[in-house]
């Protein structure tokens, strides 16, 4: 195998694709089931026919001050501080078929963490209500899962993919409370997603472009609105095993929240960028990808505004022969 074909190899096993579900800090409860900051370098880049794990690390710590208002378990929250801590195991699975001339994958996570939410002041009905003063609320819970499926295709240095991803409201939600990590309402996000990769030069460009659609949480009667995600990553391969670069994101709410529990629309918007490093390597024979992201949010509104960062490591369990090699 080439050191370009090699290259290759790798990128297309740390940019398996991860569909996670994390708290992001949008709509109601601050939080959106589509993890932004999650796709980045070669983004588009299937992997082989076969079995794959990834694990993400999701850390975020972030504020909504002055006198900014979140929705959030049927309350209205002012002042809102906001970290969290989650776990999201992937397994993807790429089937050696083709498919539309390309690959088909399909993939499932389960989010299990930590998060806590500060607010100075909280309004327990959105058109009215008790009032009662600042409140801490922690959780160590596990997430609603997220199932995926995607289709990628290559044309030498170009590599596209569209897919889709929905959120499966059977988590552990408490009804009433400022912090959850489940958002107790179905979900659906489409995408697509492109990477120029020259593996002679070793420099990638990925962009990623999606829409969130959201059904009502029957806890709160609350819908949030549909969002719209752009995601993008320019990094440089200096060899085999090492990689660096910049991320970014940007991401605006479209359409404002709606249903009985909504005030108002509370439409978000905010945009981050960041840097991102990835190192290849083998445990044995097991090669083994790991990606380290971080981003720095700006200009948000009627959004919490923070840092994150994410830790990936992925790795192969099975590798499938194409079916026309068989």
């Amino acid at each position: 195998m080439g050191t370009g074909n090699r290259t290759i190899a790798g990128l297309a096993l740390a940019g398996a694709v991860s569909c996670l579900a994390l708290p992001v800090q949008a709509a109601e409860g601050g939080a959106g089931f589509y993890l932004l900051g999650s796709k980045g370098p070669a983004a588009a880049i299937m992997p082989p026919p076969g079995v794959f794990f990834q694990n993400d690390l999701y850390l975020y710590s972030g504020e909504l001050g002055g006198g900014t208002q979140l929705p959030t378990g049927g309350k209205i929250a002012v002042g809102v501080d906001g970290k969290a801590a989650i776990e999201i195991p992937t397994v993807i699975w790429v089937l050696p078929e083709d498919v539309m001339g390309g690959r088909l994958g399909l993939s499932a996570s389960l989010p299990v963490g930590w998060k806590e939410t500060s607010a100075d002041l909280t309004l327990n009905r959105p058109l009215g209500g008790v009032i009662s003063g600042s409140t801490t609320d922690a959780v160590f819970t596990v997430g609603d899962p997220i199932v995926s499926g995607f289709v990628g295709w290559e044309a030498g240095n170009f590599h596209y993919q569209i897919g889709t991803l929905a959120n499966v409201p059977i988590g552990d939600y408490q009804d009433g409370e400022i912090s959850n990590i489940a958002f107790h309402h179905w979900g659906a996000d489409v995408f697509a997603a492109a990477t120029w990769l020259d593996p002679n030069i070793g420099l990638d460009l990925s962009g990623v472009i999606g829409m969130t659609f959201n059904a009502e949480n029957p806890a709160t009667d609350y819908r949030t609105g549909n969002e719209f995600h752009f995601e993008w990553a320019a990094v440089q391969h200096f060899n085999e095993q090492f990689d660096a670069g910049l991320v970014g994101y940007y991401y605006k709410q479209v359409t404002g929240d709606s249903g009985e529990g909504a005030a108002r629309p509370f439409k978000g918007e905010v945009a981050a960028i960041g840097a991102t490093i990835g190192w290849n390597l083998k445990i044995g024979e097991l090669p083994v990808s790991t990606r380290i992201k971080y981003f720095h949010e700006f200009a948000a509104d009627n959004r919490a505004e923070g840092d994150s960062v994410i830790l990936t490591i992925s790795m192969p369990l099975a590798i499938t022969q194409p079916a026309s090699s068989r």
